[in-house]
């Protein structure tokens, strides 16, 4: 798929809470290890969880694929999508956003959705669809988010140092979350992120390992 617009807008969209599925926001810092805990849980979910794809006009990263990781758009073409989005967002520099067609086809198919975006969208799907649970992931510390990031390899001293900022303020937001997870050690924290859902009954709950 490419984010191409679609015909049913979001306002124009039935009652999102009404689908059978679950909406699911996973919020966290960079580095803090959402995408390793998505990719976890839907080896373990049976075909039951389904992360969304965002669109972003920033350049992909080593290893991301196009449709799979993120659709890459110009901003041109953001700016053509912005009335078919979910959610969207300014992070880093960055646009990103929600196509919601895909997400409203998965909720209707009885699917648990995933997606995996920053706070401020969160509450933006909030708003939307009051029934979405929203999971907030964070390192054990700040310093331990700093490690990771540096041991990514990918960003400079400067870029570092604003996403660290960003994660300050975005924990603070994450008290209006519903549900707070700490990954100091990644089993336990799938096996947490398993149980929340279990809890919550998403797509009938997801069996543990």
């Amino acid at each position: 798929m490419t984010a191409n617009r679609r015909e049913t807008t979001v306002e124009t969209a039935n009652d999102w809470s009404a689908l059978p599925g679950r909406l699911v926001v996973l919020s966290g810092a960079s580095g803090a290890g959402k995408s390793t805990l998505v990719h976890r849980l839907i080896d373990r979910a049976g075909g039951k969880v389904r992360r969304s794809i965002s669109a972003t006009t920033r350049a992909p990263r080593e290893g991301e694929i196009p449709g799979v990781d993120y659709f890459f758009v110009t901003p041109e073409e953001f700016e053509a999508l912005r009335g078919d989005l979910l959610e969207s967002a300014e992070v880093h520099g960055a646009s990103y956003g929600t196509p919601a067609g895909p997400v409203r086809e998965a909720l209707a198919a009885g699917l648990c959705v995933i997606l995996v975006i920053d706070v401020q969208g969160g509450f933006q799907v909030r708003e939307k669809v009051p029934n979405a649970l929203l999971v907030f992931v964070q390192a054990p510390s700040l310093d331990v988010l700093e490690r990771r990031l540096r041991e990514r390899g990918t960003d400079d001293d400067a870029t570092i140092a604003r996403r660290l900022a960003n994660a300050r303020r975005e924990i603070e937001a994450s008290e209006g979350y519903d549900v707070q997870l700490v990954n100091d050690d990644l089993e336990a924290c799938v096996d947490a992120l398993v149980a929340t859902l279990a809890e919550h009954q998403c797509a009938g709950g997801i069996g543990h390992d």
